[in-house]
């Protein structure tokens, strides 16, 4: 599918488009992963479990096959080498695919607190709203199809995903891709994210960040972005503010994105409020079109 609806941008607000990225994001997707993965390893005689903390330090590699690949190449012995290795990463990603599929079809997954209210209210604002991810299709569908209502994938005008560009995050390229097939200004976009890699990846294509840090990022490193928050908060569940200036805000809101985004833009391109977590925190289209 390829598919992707220019709008037009809403009145006279510096904020026209909401770019979101999905795992972690979206839902509460990364212990099922987790799960997933380990379950995997399991059920090819592979002797690995990844604890919450070794899975935490894994998400600064981006895609799963890659992560496998890196983890078993580090392993001592190693299981394979060469091509066999590249196989067994290939086959082991592909098993731990078809499990979470199977997890979330089973168990299903919420959605991050505040997410459905924001979607809700950029659509009833006129504000677009897009998906960057480095996961697959395949996952996008999974997450959204038991997460949000029957007819989510008319809410987006461009699902983005690693069968469309090569290069993952922390690359820009998914982000790069989403603004030219829109049309959208950098500039009049934020992207919501929750990795360092994503908030990289984000900055780099010139877009202002807001991160909403869960269990597995709490302790990242995200410099440039706008705001870090614990969540997106809503009017009777207040986000807690990490870094950068939530303007006296209590949960995000179209509002307070507008605010981001002139903030930005007045900084100059490029730039936004240097934002850092401290380190001492707790231990259809849509267009999927062709990255967990």
């Amino acid at each position: 599918m390829n598919r992707v609806r220019r709008g037009e941008m809403p009145g006279r607000s510096a904020l026209r488009a909401l770019i979101f990225d999905l795992d972690g994001t979206i839902a509460d997707t990364e212990e099922v992963h987790r799960r997933a993965f380990n379950q995997a390893f399991a059920e090819h005689g592979l002797p690995w479990a990844w604890s919450p903390a070794e899975y935490a330090g894994l998400l600064s590699i981006s895609g799963g096959r890659e992560r496998i690949l890196q983890y078993a190449r580090q392993s001592v012995p190693p299981p394979s080498h060469g091509a066999q290795l590249i196989e067994l990463a290939r086959r082991l990603h592909s098993a731990k695919s078809a499990l979470y599929a199977r997890m979330l079809a089973e168990r299903g997954v919420p959605l991050r607190p505040g997410v459905l209210r924001l979607l809700n209210e950029a659509r009833c604002s006129g504000i677009r709203l897009a998906i960057a991810s480095s996961t697959s299709p395949a996952n996008v569908r999974a997450v959204c199809d038991g997460s949000l209502p029957g007819d989510w994938a008319d809410w987006f005008d461009i699902v983005a995903t690693c069968d469309v560009v090569e290069a993952k995050k922390p690359s820009a390229a998914v982000y790069r891709y989403v603004l030219e097939h829109t049309g959208w200004r950098a500039g009049e976009c934020v992207a919501i994210e929750d990795t360092p890699n994503g908030n990289r990846a984000a900055l780099g294509a010139g877009l202002a960040t807001v991160i909403t840090t869960h269990t597995f990022t709490h302790d990242g490193d995200f410099d440039g972005a706008s705001l870090v928050v614990d969540g997106l908060g809503d009017p009777d569940r207040p986000f807690e503010v990490i870094a950068g200036n939530a303007y006296g805000c209590d949960h995000l809101d179209v509002g307070l994105l507008g605010r981001i985004v002139a903030a930005a833009k007045a900084g100059g391109p490029g730039h936004v409020t240097l934002a850092r977590p401290p380190s001492t925190r707790g231990d259809r289209v849509v267009s999927v079109t062709s990255t967990g």
